[in-house]
Formats: structure tokens, C-alpha cells, sequence
């Protein structure tokens, strides 16, 4: 009998997940479909049951579901800290988190590791916090720069760690100096914003990797700032790309082709 994922969110309709999961079952060659629900919040205990009810074995969460489904699941322990789940598998009724490793595959992809290095991660939303503790357990140096400083620390505060600090959008210029790599995780500069840009080339040094988690547009204002100030330069499409890969694997134990997928995203934004 074919097996059954989705995701589910309000909105869904822009839901990139369909697109890409379904090139890598037929890749496989597996029997399985991906499909996109829309749930209110009001309906989402009932949607998390009757998906289960139903038979079907793993579901996405986006927003702005995240953080409201957790009571409803087992969560794992990561997921438990970041206070926020993308991924169950409904045959143990597991929730799990795969946002930080996303963005941490997304790295060394490009070869970067972030091991001991100085790392500016602007915001401090959910997207930030899985990061900041995916990159933090991985012995980054984090520095967390958001407009609002109060929530930068309290985010640094939550990771526990001495190497992670908080400070205010006015710090951003002088820790970017001084960083191996700059993480735009907010929405700056995504369509149809798409001329917003959380800094100038000025402000960029060729040691510098700048990562947008930003994928529509593909390559947004500040990623072609960093092109011109001689960084190396990642897009958001491989994060969305590779904590799609991760959970993948939860559902279905097997090793994911990554390539199919990126290729399935990137034609769908360009057609878009």
C-alpha cells in the first residue's frame, strides 16, 4: 500500500516540501506520495490524531504550527531545547527538529566547518534558535545580532553556553569584522522584499562565508553583495534542501539523493 507524508501549515500553498519530496520517492523508486494540508490552528490536535488515524507515517510541520505541536508529541531531546518541532514520525509519535542540521549539512557542502569559528547569526526566531544550538553543539563561537538586543540575549541565554553571546543590530558592523562566517536568518530580503539586505559589500571581507537561509529569490541582494566583496557565498535553497534530507531519513531509514532534490527546488523556483 503506498505510504503517505505531508506538511502541514497556514499557509501552505507556497510549500516547496510536495515538490521535493516527491522527485526523491521517484527517485527511489518508492511508493510513497508527499502532499500539503492546510490546518488551522484551532484544528491542529485534531489533524496530528486523524493524520496518525489515517495511517499516514510522517508529516512536516511549518508555520505556525512549530512550537504549538509539541504537547500533542514525545519530543526529542534537541527539539525539546529549541522549543520547537519540524518533523514527527507518526509511528512512534515522535517530534523532532531538523532546521540546525539543515543548516549545518548546508555548510559542509561548501566545505565549511564550524568547528571553533566565529560565527554572526542575525535574528532570533525559530529558524536562529535551531541554529544557534545546532552550531553551538558543534563548538561555533556565536555571536546572535538581533534588532530587538533584549531577545538576542535571552536566545544566547537559553543555549547556555559561553561561547554564544546576544547583542543589538548596532553590534552587527564591527562582529562581522571579525567573523569566519555570517548567517542571515530573518526574512530580509525575501520576495517580495526582495531589495532589503541586512548588509553592504563595504561591510564584507573575502574570509567571510555569508549563508542566507533566504531561498525565494535564490540569490538575494545580500548574497550578490558578497559575491562582490569576495566571499564565498550559500544560498538558502541547501537548507531547506538538506533538513528536508534529514527528515527523509527519519520516515524512511534510507540515505536520501540529495542532488535530485536540490535539482527539484531550484526548477521550481525558477519557474515560479
Amino acid at each position: 500500500m503506498k505510504k503517505v507524508y505531508g506538511v502541514i501549515g497556514d499557509p501552505i500553498e507556497h510549500s516547496l516540501s510536495p515538490v521535493m519530496q516527491n522527485a526523491a520517492f521517484d527517485k527511489m523508486k518508492m511508493d510513497c506520495i508527499y502532499l500539503a494540508f492546510n490546518v488551522k490552528a484551532e484544528a491542529l490536535k485534531e489533524a496530528v490524531l486523524g493524520a496518525k488515524s489515517l495511517g499516514i507515517d510522517g508529516l512536516n510541520i511549518t508555520i505556525p504550527h512549530k512550537e504549538n505541536v509539541i504537547p500533542f508529541l514525545d519530543v526529542d531531546p534537541l527539539a525539546k531545547k529549541i522549543g520547537a518541532v519540524n518533523t514527527i514520525d507518526l509511528r512512534t509519535n515522535t517530534g523532532y527538529n531538523t532546521d540546525g542540521l539543515g543548516a549545518k549539512k548546508a555548510l559542509e557542502a561548501h566545505d565549511v566547518d564550524v568547528g571553533g569559528k566565529n560565527v554572526v547569526l542575525v535574528g532570533a526566531g525559530g529558524a536562529a534558535k535551531a541554529i544557534a544550538f545546532q552550531l553551538a553543539a558543534d563548538g561555533a563561537h556565536i555571536t546572535i545580532v538581533n534588532r530587538t538586543r533584549s531577545r538576542a540575549i535571552d536566545l544566547a541565554n537559553s543555549i547556555d553556553s559561553p561561547k554564544v553571546t546576544g547583542v543589538g543590530l548596532n553590534e552587527l558592523n564591527s562582529n562581522v569584522k571579525d567573523a569566519d562566517i555570517l548567517i542571515n536568518s530573518t526574512s530580509v530580503g525575501m520576495y517580495p522584499n526582495v531589495d532589503g539586505s541586512i548588509l553592504t559589500s563595504d561591510r564584507m571581507h573575502p574570509d567571510l562565508t555569508v549563508f542566507d537561509i533566504v531561498y525565494n529569490p535564490i540569490e538575494t541582494k545580500m548574497l550578490r553583495a558578497a559575491k562582490r566583496s569576495g566571499a564565498k557565498t550559500i544560498d538558502g535553497v541547501m537548507m531547506l534542501v538538506h533538513q528536508g534530507a534529514e527528515s527523509f531519513k527519519i520516515w524512511t531509514g534510507k540515505k536520501p539523493p540529495i542532488d535530485v532534490m536540490e535539482k527539484a527546488v531550484r526548477g521550481a523556483l525558477q519557474n515560479r
